[in-house]
Protein backbone atom coordinates (compact mmCIF):
# COMPACT_ATOMS: atom_id res chain seq x y z
CA UNK A 1 0.00 0.00 0.00
CA UNK A 2 1.54 3.26 -0.90
CA UNK A 3 1.45 6.43 1.13
CA UNK A 4 0.87 9.64 -0.01
CA UNK A 5 3.59 12.16 0.24
CA UNK A 6 3.62 14.57 2.68
CA UNK A 7 5.38 18.39 2.21
CA UNK A 8 6.57 20.82 4.30
CA UNK A 9 6.97 24.07 2.36
CA UNK A 10 9.84 26.56 4.18
CA UNK A 11 9.16 29.57 2.53
CA UNK A 12 12.22 32.25 3.55
CA UNK A 13 14.07 34.45 1.30
CA UNK A 14 16.90 34.16 3.00
CA UNK A 15 18.37 30.39 1.42
CA UNK A 16 20.62 29.71 4.42
CA UNK A 17 17.91 29.92 6.30
CA UNK A 18 15.74 27.81 4.07
CA UNK A 19 18.70 25.42 4.16
CA UNK A 20 19.37 25.07 8.27
CA UNK A 21 15.59 24.66 8.61
CA UNK A 22 14.92 22.23 6.00
CA UNK A 23 17.98 20.11 7.48
CA UNK A 24 17.10 20.03 10.81
CA UNK A 25 13.36 18.91 9.72
CA UNK A 26 14.29 16.35 7.18
CA UNK A 27 16.61 15.08 10.50
CA UNK A 28 13.57 14.64 12.78
CA UNK A 29 10.36 13.96 10.38
CA UNK A 30 9.21 12.04 7.63
CA UNK A 31 7.79 14.92 5.40
CA UNK A 32 9.46 15.91 2.22
CA UNK A 33 10.94 19.73 2.62
CA UNK A 34 10.56 21.85 -0.19
CA UNK A 35 12.52 25.23 -0.17
CA UNK A 36 11.40 28.28 -1.42
CA UNK A 37 12.60 31.64 -1.64
CA UNK A 38 9.06 33.70 -2.42
CA UNK A 39 5.76 33.18 -1.86
CA UNK A 40 4.64 33.41 -5.49
CA UNK A 41 6.99 30.61 -6.29
CA UNK A 42 5.47 28.24 -3.32
CA UNK A 43 2.42 29.20 -4.54
CA UNK A 44 3.10 27.37 -7.98
CA UNK A 45 3.49 24.29 -6.03
CA UNK A 46 0.42 24.86 -3.54
CA UNK A 47 -1.67 21.80 -5.61
CA UNK A 48 0.70 19.42 -3.87
CA UNK A 49 -1.12 20.50 -0.66
CA UNK A 50 1.22 20.71 2.27
CA UNK A 51 0.88 19.84 5.62
CA UNK A 52 2.84 22.42 6.91
CA UNK A 53 4.12 25.53 5.64
CA UNK A 54 6.63 27.58 7.69
CA UNK A 55 6.49 31.08 6.09
CA UNK A 56 8.48 34.37 6.69
CA UNK A 57 6.85 37.47 7.72
CA UNK A 58 9.21 39.23 5.19
CA UNK A 59 9.18 38.06 2.07
CA UNK A 60 9.70 41.23 0.38
CA UNK A 61 13.05 42.25 2.08
CA UNK A 62 15.31 41.53 -1.13
CA UNK A 63 12.52 41.93 -3.85
CA UNK A 64 10.18 44.89 -3.41
CA UNK A 65 7.43 43.84 -5.35
CA UNK A 66 7.31 39.95 -3.78
CA UNK A 67 4.04 39.63 -2.05
CA UNK A 68 4.92 39.43 1.87
CA UNK A 69 4.39 36.77 4.72
CA UNK A 70 0.52 37.76 5.42
CA UNK A 71 -0.60 38.23 1.60
CA UNK A 72 0.97 34.57 0.76
CA UNK A 73 -0.40 33.24 4.34
CA UNK A 74 -3.73 34.54 2.99
CA UNK A 75 -3.74 32.55 -0.45
CA UNK A 76 -2.24 29.31 1.32
CA UNK A 77 -5.55 29.51 4.00
CA UNK A 78 -7.62 30.19 0.72
CA UNK A 79 -6.38 27.03 -1.52
CA UNK A 80 -5.80 24.77 1.25
CA UNK A 81 -7.45 25.40 4.54
CA UNK A 82 -6.34 22.35 6.03
CA UNK A 83 -2.73 23.57 5.72
CA UNK A 84 -1.12 24.17 9.03
CA UNK A 85 0.79 27.51 8.61
CA UNK A 86 3.76 28.29 11.05
CA UNK A 87 4.74 32.14 10.27
CA UNK A 88 8.68 33.08 11.47
CA UNK A 89 10.07 36.28 11.28
CA UNK A 90 12.45 38.05 13.35
CA UNK A 91 9.98 40.78 14.01
CA UNK A 92 9.26 40.20 17.93
CA UNK A 93 5.93 42.77 17.65
CA UNK A 94 2.89 41.65 19.46
CA UNK A 95 0.51 43.02 16.45
CA UNK A 96 2.34 41.25 13.95
CA UNK A 97 2.04 37.83 15.65
CA UNK A 98 -1.84 38.64 15.95
CA UNK A 99 -2.04 39.75 12.65
CA UNK A 100 -0.55 36.59 11.50
CA UNK A 101 -3.33 34.45 14.09
CA UNK A 102 -5.85 36.58 12.51
CA UNK A 103 -5.52 35.20 9.02
CA UNK A 104 -5.48 31.72 9.63
CA UNK A 105 -1.55 30.85 11.03
CA UNK A 106 -1.53 28.31 13.58
CA UNK A 107 0.95 29.65 15.18
CA UNK A 108 4.15 32.35 15.59
CA UNK A 109 7.53 31.45 15.81
CA UNK A 110 10.53 34.47 16.32
CA UNK A 111 14.17 33.88 14.49
CA UNK A 112 16.55 33.20 17.07
CA UNK A 113 18.84 30.79 18.93
CA UNK A 114 15.54 28.77 20.04
CA UNK A 115 13.62 28.98 17.00
CA UNK A 116 14.63 25.98 15.69
CA UNK A 117 13.62 23.88 19.06
CA UNK A 118 10.32 26.01 19.21
CA UNK A 119 9.73 24.85 15.59
CA UNK A 120 10.11 21.31 16.50
CA UNK A 121 7.50 22.01 19.04
CA UNK A 122 4.97 23.30 16.65
CA UNK A 123 5.27 20.48 14.34
CA UNK A 124 5.18 18.02 17.09
CA UNK A 125 1.76 19.53 18.34
CA UNK A 126 0.38 19.68 14.16
CA UNK A 127 1.68 15.88 14.34
CA UNK A 128 -0.03 14.99 17.13
CA UNK A 129 -3.03 16.61 16.46
CA UNK A 130 -3.33 14.71 12.71
CA UNK A 131 -2.52 11.40 14.57
CA UNK A 132 -5.61 12.39 16.92
CA UNK A 133 -7.63 13.32 13.66
CA UNK A 134 -6.79 10.03 11.74
CA UNK A 135 -7.45 8.10 14.59
CA UNK A 136 -11.15 9.63 14.97
CA UNK A 137 -11.87 9.16 11.19
CA UNK A 138 -10.55 5.68 11.70
CA UNK A 139 -12.94 4.84 15.28
CA UNK A 140 -15.72 6.42 13.14
CA UNK A 141 -15.73 4.15 10.34
CA UNK A 142 -14.90 1.15 12.43
CA UNK A 143 -18.04 2.24 15.03
CA UNK A 144 -20.16 2.48 11.65
CA UNK A 145 -19.34 -0.43 10.15
CA UNK A 146 -20.07 -2.54 13.59
CA UNK A 147 -23.58 -0.49 13.33
CA UNK A 148 -24.28 -2.43 10.09
CA UNK A 149 -22.72 -5.47 10.65
CA UNK A 150 -25.39 -5.26 13.86
CA UNK A 151 -28.57 -4.28 12.57
CA UNK A 152 -27.66 -7.06 9.56
CA UNK A 153 -27.71 -9.90 12.40
CA UNK A 154 -30.34 -8.97 14.20
CA UNK A 155 -32.68 -9.13 10.54
CA UNK A 156 -30.83 -12.07 10.22
CA UNK A 157 -32.35 -13.10 13.85
CA UNK A 158 -35.80 -11.82 12.84
CA UNK A 159 -36.19 -13.60 9.61
CA UNK A 160 -34.97 -17.03 10.93
CA UNK A 161 -37.18 -16.96 14.03
CA UNK A 162 -40.14 -15.83 11.29
CA UNK A 163 -38.58 -19.08 8.53
CA UNK A 164 -38.57 -21.46 11.86
CA UNK A 165 -42.11 -20.70 13.43
CA UNK A 166 -44.07 -20.71 10.15
CA UNK A 167 -44.21 -16.48 10.61
CA UNK A 168 -46.29 -17.29 13.63
CA UNK A 169 -45.42 -14.73 16.65
CA UNK A 170 -42.93 -15.85 19.37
Amino acid sequence: MSQKKKYIFLVDDEPIQNEMLKDYISERYDYECRTYESGETALKDIGLNPSIVVLDYHLNAHLPDAQDGLEVLKAVKSACPGTHVIMLSGQDKIEVAVDSMKYGAYDYVIKGETAFARMENVINNIVEIQNIKDLNKMLRSTIVLLSAIIVATAGVIVWLAKTLTGGKSL
